[in-house]
């Protein structure tokens, strides 16, 4: 996954936690606003926010679980082939040492 998408990823979730967390402020703002068509509208309010609530925690966890699934995949590889991995991390090197240098 390219930085880019990553950042937007980020992005985006910061963004829904802040629509969840304005979106409960509205509800405690609203708390004392009497009437049916107003409970039943916050209920319905404060039932799709723990849902979302709900989501944003789980697409959470799993980003984590295959963050670290991919950093395990990652540590065994550089175990089972370490030259290849040193031979990989020279030539990272030398490339970005090259284009540091003509600049």
């Amino acid at each position: 996954m390219s930085e880019a998408s990553k950042a937007q990823k980020e992005r985006l979730m910061a963004d829904l936690h802040m629509v969840v967390a304005q979106a409960e402020e509205l509800l405690r703002v609203t708390a004392g606003q009497t009437g049916e068509g107003v409970a039943d509208m916050r209920a319905k309010l404060q039932a799709k926010l723990s849902n979302a609530r709900d989501s944003l925690s789980h697409v959470q966890e799993a980003a984590i679980e295959r963050a670290k699934a991919a950093g395990h995949a990652a540590d065994e590889y550089v175990h089972d082939n370490p030259w290849r991995a040193i031979g990989a991390a020279a030539g990272v090197g030398l490339i970005v040492g090259l284009l540091i240098g003509r600049r």
